[in-house]
């Protein structure tokens, strides 16, 4: 079985690192940028879309609004990256958000942004993947077709480009994000330059469209809920900026110095894009829906349910690039393949929260642990796990997904900042230093600035998107609090029981006596084995013990144990019902409850087979027994193994695999010593 999946899972992977090689894995920012926040910069495929769809209800008309939302989402675009960059000098080992909350608002609060956080890069990957395969099925019918199957299928790929490790899969996610950011300024620039000094007239494919508007005449309190709902659909676009406060310790050294780098590039990066696209899709006149088969009118008509709705950026390259040029087909195919890479930033988020969760005893310890490329594997497959899941329930449909998005970002924002505050306000108490406490200050006023706006974006967010499916996430993240707080209440219930006291104890005390029971069907090289290591154990009393469920090979057992004269008794249990493992049970417990204070000690002979599907063929009651008997209080379980040939041969078989190399892997110097050699060797 070993040899039956190593095999595919090297293939995959590749070959395991060692430990000491972690710090090869770590990235230079150049690398750190497209793995971290390929998430926020891809965001502005979609994200300029979702204000301009939100403003359709109104119609054309409140689209003149969107210049406004998008100067809002950038302010608060620089608010959260300046807060961030407080966050990564001060918290540098990869707590994030959740390590400042917990230590300065309380352990519940951590554990609230953490639940928080973890709902969202679920939702990173099926919101990013899900939009990437409609992006895709707009030119590849088949995928629209069949996009739930595509966007798990996407979800795997990446799942094993991940497992491969953080720094391989960021090389080859490096290209594609740097292909999409050049291909996206170069429109601006080409799009600016079109329209300012050639006055240029840009049209979008539906400049000529018009739109049926749901509310007509907005005003008031309706047109403040209307930009309030765009704004924070414009929100999305903050997506994923927590991830490089999180992963801090992926970063060289220095690591707070360049993961602050690498936020402020980020920030200024995104902010440009998203201006820049709003800007030219005002430009081009281009016209969105939230129901385009109906509200979208070519010539008065509806354009029907055939009509496939561009998302924006699409729209503002055919205008600027021309339909079916090279620019255009270039940046619409780096468009699709960075939106799939989006997720890679819930794909290093997630597994490093995960570790520091698990260390807190808040998640499984196994999620704690790296896998064979130096990768949190098990954190890694869990987040794909939970992706796909959510795509399939919710049909890998980008429109509904987006609506559970961001809540858990905000609520995550808001805690971290508001925890930033604390911490400031508790080092301000002691430091002395006036040019110290002066940057303390103004640290301070950042994080405070940060907490008030991210808090009454978080306000928003949730009037605005409770209806349309923020509830959704809100319940993922009760769901995930529940689960993490019990099994940080397992973890310290079984701490607390097994801590060794400080006094004497039952567990220090020594049995008065050990009974050894001795379990046999016949007598074979394995009974025979383990009779002669039970012997060794000099107990106070040992006896073999055998179930009598067919009475001819019973007797035969007594009459061969007399006939070699072996000097252990053997009793015999009756089994009318011919079980095997309860009448044991029964019996262990009686020796445990005539003698409490003895210990009993079962030795249990088992032959080793060396096969897979040699398991197959025997009935497995040595296992079943040592499950049960594991939890019987005063007993000792004991297997003496004995190997039979195959297991003999794939041991052998282990051993050649261990000394053979894969071609190429072992150096032999150079080819000039080597032909120096071969004569001499030849020779002899």
């Amino acid at each position: 079985m070993s040899k039956l999946t190593d095999v595919p899972k090297r293939i995959l992977i590749g070959r395991a690192l060692r430990s000491d090689r972690l710090g090869e894995t770590l990235l230079p920012k150049r690398i750190a940028l497209p793995v971290f926040a390929s998430d926020p910069l891809s965001s502005v495929a979609y994200a300029p879309g979702e204000v301009l769809l939100v403003l359709s209800v109104a119609g054309v008309s409140a689209y003149h609004f969107s210049p406004w939302i998008a100067v809002a989402v950038v302010v608060l675009m620089f608010t959260v990256v300046a807060s961030y960059r407080q966050n990564v000098h001060a918290y540098p080992s990869g707590g994030g958000d959740y390590e400042v909350a917990n230590t300065n608002l309380g352990p519940k609060a951590g554990l609230t942004v953490a639940s928080a956080l973890l709902v969202d890069y679920v939702l990173t990957v099926a919101v990013s993947i899900s939009s990437g395969i409609e992006n895709l099925g707009s030119a590849v019918p088949f995928v629209i077709e069949n996009k739930v199957l595509c966007a798990i299928g996407v979800i795997v790929l990446l799942t094993l480009m991940n497992l491969r490790g953080v720094r391989e899969s960021g090389t080859l996610f490096a290209i594609p994000t740097y292909v999409f950011v050049a291909g996206v300024f170069a429109m601006i620039a080409w799009g600016a330059f079109r329209g300012v000094i050639l006055d240029d007239t840009m049209k979008a494919p539906t400049a000529d469209f018009h739109i049926k508007a749901e509310h007509q005449g907005l005003a008031g309190f309706a047109l403040v809920f209307l930009m309030l709902r765009a704004f924070s659909s414009g929100c999305a676009a903050l997506t994923g900026v927590e991830a490089i406060s999180n992963g801090v310790p992926a970063f060289r050294k220095p690591k707070s110095k360049n993961a602050a780098t690498t936020l402020a590039m980020m920030g200024l990066l995104a902010v440009t894009m998203f201006c820049g696209i709003i800007g030219l899709a005002m430009a081009t006149n281009v016209r969105m829906a939230e129901h385009p088969a109906s509200d979208l009118l070519r010539n008065g008509v509806a354009v029907g349910s055939d009509y496939v709705q561009n998302p924006v950026i699409s729209q503002v390259a055919e205008a600027v690039f021309g339909d079916g040029s090279f620019m255009f087909i270039l940046l619409a195919a780096a468009t699709a393949l960075v939106l799939f890479l989006a997720a890679n930033t819930a794909y290093n988020g997630f597994p490093l929260l995960g570790s520091i969760l698990a260390q807190d005893r808040y998640l499984p310890r196994q999620l704690h642990t790296r896998g064979d490329r130096l990768a949190f594997s098990n954190g890694i497959v869990l987040l794909a796990g939970a992706a796909a899941l959510l795509v399939w329930i919710y049909g890998a449909d980008s429109t509904r997904l987006i609506q559970l998005y961001i809540v858990g970002v905000f609520v995550s924002f808001t805690l971290s900042q508001t925890g930033m505050v604390r911490h400031w306000n508790r080092h301000l108490a002691t430091e002395r230093d006036p040019a110290v406490r002066r940057r303390m200050h103004r640290s301070r006023a950042i994080n405070t600035f940060g907490a008030f706006f991210t808090g009454l974006v978080l306000v928003v967010v949730l009037v605005t998107k409770f209806t349309h499916g923020a509830w959704v996430a809100l319940v993922g993240m009760v769901i995930f609090y529940a689960t993490m707080s019990a099994i940080r209440k397992h973890y310290d219930r079984v701490s607390e029981e097994i801590a060794a006291p400080d006094g004497p104890s039952d567990d220090v005390v020594r049995p008065s006596r050990v009974h050894s029971v001795l379990l046999i069907s016949k007598i074979h090289r394995p009974t025979l084995r383990a009779l002669a290591y039970a012997k060794l154990m000099r107990s106070h009393t040992l006896e073999a013990l055998s179930v009598n469920v067919d009475p001819a090979e019973t007797k035969a057992l007594q009459e061969e144990w007399e006939r070699r004269g072996i000097d252990v008794p053997l009793k015999v249990l009756d089994s009318p019902y011919r079980e095997i493992t309860r009448p044991i049970i029964e019996y262990v417990k009686g020796l445990r409850r005539d003698s409490p204070r003895d210990a009993v000690s079962v030795i249990i002979p088992e032959y080793v087979v060396g096969h897979w599907y040699e398991h197959l063929l025997h009935n497995q009651s040595a296992l079943r027994l040592k499950g049960r008997l594991l939890f019987t209080p005063g007993v000792m379980v004991t297997s003496v193994p004995y190997q039979l040939e195959s297991s003999e041969v794939a041991k052998k078989r282990a051993r050649k695999r261990q000394e053979w190399n894969a071609p190429g892997a072992v150096r032999r110097g150079p080819a000039q010593e080597r032909t120096t050699k071969e004569p001499s060797e030849s020779k002899g």
